[in-house]
């Protein structure tokens, strides 16, 4: 650990606060959640609950390395969030703004495809299979109009 302390540590392209101990800054990327950012600490050995900001430019990079190929550090094949991706069928982990691009993908398939899934999240429904009669009554979509007077 390095004696200097940084105030914003930049890992893959988020800037992370270095006050927050390592096990929560690491959960400010998105993509990355408390269990991996766990997970992350033990196979690099990390103190967990030592602030980010005094970890090294050497630590940042091991991190950055981790998060691109997890599997090759024997991160558990359940703790990818696509495990099986639709385009290459591989396993891969992905943050950011590829994250949130291949959700929008894979909702615009569903929709393209008139799933079952698509066509509720087009309404905006749940898609789960949750009651309807009681709750998700906010929207345009569902709900009786109360007549004044």
């Amino acid at each position: 650990m390095e004696d200097e302390f940084k105030h914003l540590v930049r890992i893959s392209r988020k800037d992370v606060k270095g006050n927050k101990t390592i096990k929560h800054g690491l959960t400010d990327i998105k993509g990355v959640g408390l269990s991996l950012s766990r997970t992350i600490g033990l196979v690099l050995g990390f103190d967990l609950d030592s602030k980010i900001g005094y970890i090294s430019d050497d630590d940042i990079v091991k991190i950055e390395k981790l998060l691109d190929n997890p599997l090759d550090y024997n991160i558990p094949l359940w703790m990818l969030n696509r495990r099986e991706d639709y385009s290459t069928g591989e396993p891969v982990h992905l943050f950011e703004s590829d994250l949130t691009m291949s959700l929008r993908d894979d909702l615009n398939r569903m929709r393209k495809t008139r799933s079952y899934k698509g066509r509720r999240h087009e309404v905006g429904l749940p898609v789960r299979g949750q009651r309807t009669k009681s709750t998700f009554r906010k929207g345009s979509s569902v709900g009786v109009r109360r007549r004044r007077g």
